[in-house]
Parts: C-alpha cells; structure tokens; sequence
C-alpha cells in the first residue's frame, strides 16, 4: 500500500485528489493537511511514501518544507503541484530534492500513476513542464566538482548529455542508435557512480559539473 501525503491550503484540491487516491487499492491517503509546517510535522510521525505538495502555502511554502522534509531521515517522495506551470522558485524544489512536478488538473490517470511512479523511484514530470524543469536548472546551478563524474564512460557522458537536454530515454535512444533497455541501462550506472537517486539529482549533477552548460545542443557536437 502506498502511503500518501497531501499539502495543499485549498480545501477541494485536498478532497478532490483523496477521492481519486483513496479509490485505489493500492494505495491510500495517510495525511491531509493545509501548510508546510504541518506536512512537515506528519512526515515526522507518520510513515508516508509519496508527498504531494502544493507550493504557495501559508506559515511555510511547498519549496521550504520539501528542504526540510529531504533532510529527514528516510524521507517520502515529493511531487510539486501547480496550476500555473512553474513558478520562478522551481529550481529550489528540483536542488532540494522533489521527485517530480505535476499540473493539478492532471487526469485522475495520469495522478495515480504518477503516484505509482514515484514510490516505485522513478521521477515524473508532466510532459508540458519537462522543458522548464531543465531550463530552471541550467540556469540556477554554479559550477563546481562532483563526485564520480570521472567514473563515467564516454558512452554514459553521452547519455548523461541528452539528459539534460531534456530528452526522454526513446529520445536518447533514437540520438545514439541504441535500444531504450540499453539507454536506462547506462542511465542506471550513471546515477550509482553519480550517488544521486533519480533523473532530475542526475541532470543536476551535469549542470553541476559544467559538462553540460545552457543551451547545450549535443547533437551540434557530434
């Protein structure tokens, strides 16, 4: 059973995603709650696998608590909520950790599954958002080294590359001539020499360590 967390100060979103979530058998809403402070407080004492999380809260927004909530033992999983695309503070969301970003008026289809996804490890972010969710972090991170960009193969860099770029693995996969199984393969290694946990920390890290640099195209390299 996933364990579900919903932050957000409007009453019918919180009813309205309960609802969806709670119509599911596998999985089920453990806390609903109106500001930052108190998710922050219910992932303390509860155990909850997936956090969805409205930004523009009272008392404590949705980007400071998903800081405070990564640096907890064991943390859940973070989805960003938002009506308007994303807002200029998005990046602060993707550096301190969130696992995806979701629109609100998602389908019930695409929030569950989304849901399944995260708590699975893999990130989402709603197709309409992807481009800005790489365009905030070229722009939001400064350079400097990190650890295991060395280990990787000039295969794994490629990857890496594409990534953030923007690319989806078939994407990657069409650029390289390669299979999608072999692209989230190297991916894979990429994000255990990387010891990051999921593609968004992974496209930090290469913005990080300056092998890829705002309006990188690499396919102008090849």
């Amino acid at each position: 059973m996933i364990r579900v967390a919903i932050a957000d100060d409007q009453d019918m979103i919180r009813a309205g995603f309960a609802l969806i979530i709670d119509n599911e058998t596998d999985m089920s809403v453990v806390a609903s709650v109106a500001n930052g402070i108190e998710i922050i407080d219910a992932c303390r004492t509860r155990h909850i696998d997936v956090v969805l999380m409205d930004i523009r809260m009272p008392h404590l927004d949705g980007l400071a608590a998903t800081e405070q909530i990564m640096a907890l033992p064991d943390p859940p999983r973070v989805v960003i909520l938002t009506t308007f695309g994303l807002d200029e503070y998005v990046s602060t969301a993707i550096v301190a950790g969130a696992s995806g970003f979701l629109l609100k008026d998602a389908s019930s289809s695409d929030l569950v599954d989304a849901i399944r996804a995260v708590a699975a490890g893999d990130v989402v972010i709603a197709p309409s958002l992807v481009k800005t969710v790489v365009e905030q972090a070229r722009t939001s991170i400064q350079t400097h080294a990190v650890p295991g960009i060395d280990q990787l193969t000039e295969r794994e860099l490629e990857v890496l590359q594409h990534l953030a770029a923007g690319r989806s693995n078939a994407e990657i996969a069409e650029q390289l001539f390669l299979s999608e199984a072999t692209v989230k393969t190297h991916l894979s290694r990429v994000l255990a020499k990387l010891g990051v946990r999921d593609r968004v920390q992974a496209v930090i890290a290469a913005f990080t360590a300056g092998i890829a640099q705002p309006n990188d195209n690499p396919d102008e390299k090849a």
